[in-house]
């Protein structure tokens, strides 16, 4: 391990660079989000912050390059890795606040809290080519050789990181882990331990501790509300418990999203949007199964398996995490024959199930933040496939009828039309036309039979219809998707 003592270094160290670009998407997702803005910021300030630490580290490598400085960087990055979730907690939370503008917010709290990490890792290449340079005079191969291995760990590091690490441990257990791997590969690292290095790392293990328990404290403090933290493949997962005037609420909160949420003492589904679902049976007398594509929480279907006794339903929610919370949190009874739960993407699920349905209902939009792939001409043919004879799509859109925020709707609009035999569209508040809102946007395949049993139960809901509602916007195909991510 001693011959071989800095490559070990250098891969660790690339391996763990690129695990702080997946730990920054997690840690900012909350306030900023994860859209491609935040993304795109993340990415571009810790470019720029690992070139001018290549850059910085090669000037100092040049000065005075040995094995001892090398540990102290790694000792200044522990110290600065383990600051990151105070970092969370007391700037990025302010900043979000104060700042309207996302793309000049996600960069300010990119470059506060992974900067400096990024920059001192970044340091630790230049510094092991010319250390090695000393024991090898073949400069283009030992660089190569280095870069290669910093790359190798930084690919090892990414999979390691997004395919097991963060949704089994958590991002705060990564960054506690990250931390004393750092402070472990500085005393690997060390050949000369004297009483100022020994005092140095009991100091610099001090302040380490102080901060990791300083930020989880002052994360409780700020956030008293939330019951869960965790972190599963695909998202960073909040569940709160809220208290209004009228009631007290549990949510589950995905980056800076509300899910969904309940009324925690009586068990009730919030979203008003949910209960316009149900016009499926006033649509459709004879419906009897149902899909939904979005489970989230599991609220709706908690809702369905409660009301309706003799149907069916099957959720497509293609983060299992999910499902595990809305059984713990939400009270989701998952042994109930009625439900079924694939846990698989929503469009992957449209287009080889063999599975047929009355109803089809789409809950995996977020405002303008769609999957584009579930918004298609391709997707609403693939839905219109697995119907039953006069089956009925109902999806929640959130945009406005008129006026800037209408594309979404009107692009939506057109597609549905061109694939449904009819198709209506129902405000969920009864708000100005140019107001963003939850819209439920219903197509309809053949002639299905409407119980006019339900009219007065659904009457304050029948009533929200859009009526001579016009659009010139294009048919959106797999190809031509101006929504979404």
């Amino acid at each position: 391990m001693k011959k071989h003592k800095l490559e070990i270094i250098v891969f660790l160290s690339g391996a763990i660079g690129m695990g702080l670009e997946l730990i920054a998407a997690r840690v900012l997702s909350p306030y900023v989000g994860s859209s491609n803005v935040v993304w795109t910021s993340i990415i571009g300030i810790i470019l720029a912050s690992m070139s001018i630490g290549y850059w910085v580290g090669g000037k100092r490598a040049d000065k005075d390059a040995n094995i001892d400085k090398l540990s102290n960087i790694l000792l200044l990055a522990a110290i600065f890795t383990s600051l990151i979730p105070l970092l969370e907690t007391v700037i990025v939370k302010i900043l979000a606040e104060l700042i309207p503008n996302l793309i000049v917010a996600a960069i300010l709290c990119a470059i506060i809290v992974f900067s400096i990490p990024s920059f001192i890792l970044a340091m630790i290449s230049p510094f092991a080519v010319k250390i090695k340079s000393k024991e090898d005079n073949e400069i283009g191969s030992l660089s190569g050789r280095i870069s290669s291995l910093s790359t190798i760990g930084s690919i090892i590091g990414t999979f390691l990181m997004g395919f097991v690490l963060i949704p089994n441990i958590g991002v705060t257990n990564i960054n506690i882990g990250v931390t004393i791997v750092l402070v472990l590969m500085s005393f690997i690292a060390r050949e000369k331990i004297d009483k100022k290095f020994i005092y140095t790392s009991i100091l610099s293990i001090c302040i380490i501790l102080i901060l990791i328990i300083l930020g989880k404290w002052i994360f409780k403090l700020k956030n008293p509300d939330i019951l869960l933290d965790t972190d599963s493949q695909y998202s960073r997962i909040w569940v709160k418990q809220i208290k209004t005037e009228k009631a007290t609420y549990k949510t589950l909160q995905v980056d800076t999203g509300l899910e969904s949420y309940i009324n925690a003492e009586t068990g009730e589904m919030g979203a008003r949007y949910l209960r316009y679902y149900d016009l499926f049976e006033y649509f459709n007398k004879d419906a009897k199964d149902t899909l939904l594509i979005g489970g989230a929480a599991y609220t709706y279907p908690i809702h369905y398996l409660q009301k309706y006794k003799d149907k069916k339903i099957d959720v497509v929610e293609i983060d299992d995490k999910m499902t595990q919370i809305a059984v713990e949190q939400f009270g989701l009874n998952i042994n109930d024959s009625r439900l079924h739960v694939f846990n698989q993407d929503g469009r992957s699920y449209l287009n080889y199930s063999k599975n047929k349905y009355d109803t089809i209902l789409i809950d995996a939009f977020k405002g303008l933040n769609a999957p584009f792939e579930l918004t298609t001409y391709e997707a609403l043919s693939h839905a219109k496939d697995i119907l039953k004879p006069n089956g009925i799509v109902l999806t929640n859109i959130i945009a406005s009828i008129e006026g800037e925020e209408s594309k979404f709707i009107q692009y939506e609009y057109a597609t549905y039309r061109a694939v449904f035999d009819d198709v209506k569209i129902f405000m969920v508040a009864n708000k100005d036309r140019t107001d963003r809102q939850n819209l439920i946007l219903v197509g309809i395949k053949g002639n299905p039979e409407i119980d006019k049993s339900k009219i007065s139960e659904y009457e304050r809901y029948l009533d929200m219809e859009v009526t001579q509602f016009e659009t010139n916007k294009r048919i959106v195909t797999d190809d031509f998707a101006p929504i979404g991510h």
